[in-house]
Parts: structure tokens; sequence; C-alpha cells
């Protein structure tokens, strides 16, 4: 298994979708990175030479992946956070940012939903 950017990269896909499992990576950049380095897209992780995987690994230091884009996003979340955006305090309370319904869905942020008592008639 060959690995960029810390990242373990599958051996018996093609390296177009192979380079996708790097956080940052989608098909479009992978595709870039693939042209621009000449390596035909169809070939298999597994059949690449070290000098392929290294101009790979070069070509993909020029963007900004994984821990980097990481921290970015994070820090985009807390400074929305501290000065009280409304996205900022959506994030806060654990509910969806971007606008969709939650009085029937949006179990994913929410958690599991909470037991509420009968009243006594």
């Amino acid at each position: 298994m060959a690995r960029i950017k810390g990242v373990d990269i599958p051996n018996n896909k093609r390296i177009e979708i192979a380079l996708t499992y790097i956080y940052g990576v989608g098909r479009s950049l992978s595709n870039r990175v693939l042209d621009k380095v000449k390596i035909d897209k169809n070939k298999k992780a597994g059949d690449l030479t070290n000098d392929e995987l290294s101009l790979i690994r070069d070509e993909l230091n020029n963007y900004l992946t994984e821990g980097d884009l990481r921290r970015e996003v994070n820090m985009n979340i807390k400074t929305k956070m501290e000065i009280n955006s409304y996205q900022g305090t959506r994030h806060k309370k654990g509910l969806p940012v971007r606008g969709q319904r939650t009085n029937r869905n949006a179990r994913t942020r929410k958690g599991k939903g909470k037991v509420v008592a009968n009243k006594k008639k």
C-alpha cells in the first residue's frame, strides 16, 4: 500500500479513485493532479512506480489537504461560534447549520430522540 499525505492508498483501485481517500481530494482534483503529472487515470494504484508516486506527492503538496484542511475548517467553525453568528449558534446547540428542518428529522445532528413523559389526565 502506498502512503500519500499520511493516508494508505488502496492498491486494487484505479488511481483516480484511490486518491479520493485523501481528505480534501475529490474526483475533479484527482483528475487535475493526474493530468498535470501525465499519469493514466485507469492505472491501478498498486502498479505505480516510486517515481510516479513521488510526482503525485509533489503535486498534492500544492493543495490544502488532510490535516491542514481539517484544521482550517475547525478554525472557521470556532470563529463563527465566537462571533455568535447564526451558523455559530447552530453549531453550539448541535442543530443543523444549513437551513434544514428540525421538527421531523435532523437526528444525525440532534442525537437519539428524547422521551417526553405523558401528563396524567
